[in-house]
């Protein structure tokens, strides 16, 4: 049974464009070596990309407007580093425009409804690495748990961060808290 890993908004604006912060670029060799061992193995490989087009900017007077990051076309969206070179064509991506991911929920729904009529599980294991630890990759560890509740959902911390290291932490306690399976903390 195959594996998935799923590379969580690992873009330009969040690691030294926009949004980006110190550390966020030591994660692209983790990332990367870690994307080549699925690989390796034949298992399954999903991005979401945090996606926004130029008038997400657009709001009604006195609404707090956001940073503008991941705008659809520039150099922020795509992918950082290492990791850029190791999206392929057979890899599915996800476009979201808020930090989970609703056709990850729904692809992810339809794999167990299928594995259910099958009596098994859709994935020996879901795991999560990217950015940011208490946004996205929470989002997302939930949508997977969620989704899939007996399969294995694991985030690796070594291949996950957020702006304050204690923002972080907290994050993954809470994924542990979760039910979802925290390594290399």
């Amino acid at each position: 049974m195959k594996r998935l890993l799923i590379v969580v908004d690992y873009q330009n604006d969040f690691v030294d464009g926009a949004l980006g912060f110190e550390g966020a670029e030591l994660l692209d060799e983790r990332i990367a070596r870690k994307i080549d061992e699925y690989r390796e193995a034949g298992d399954d490989i999903a991005f979401t990309f945090d996606t926004h087009h130029k008038n997400y900017l657009e709001t009604q007077e006195g609404q707090k407007l956001p940073i503008p990051h991941c705008i659809e076309g520039t150099a922020g969206h795509g992918l950082y580093g290492q990791v850029a070179t190791k999206q392929e064509e057979v890899d599915t991506a996800f476009y979201k425009p808020t930090f989970g991911s609703v056709a990850l929920f729904e692809r992810l729904v339809r794999r167990q409804s299928i594995a259910d009529g099958l009596g098994t599980q859709p994935f020996a294991s879901i795991e999560l690495v990217g950015l940011v630890s208490n946004m996205c990759v929470l989002s997302n560890a939930v949508i997977a748990r969620t989704a899939c509740p007996n399969v294995p959902i694991i985030v690796d911390a070594s291949c996950t961060a957020a702006p304050d290291p204690a923002t972080n932490e907290k994050a993954l306690d809470i994924m542990e808290g979760l039910q979802i399976e925290v390594i290399n903390r």
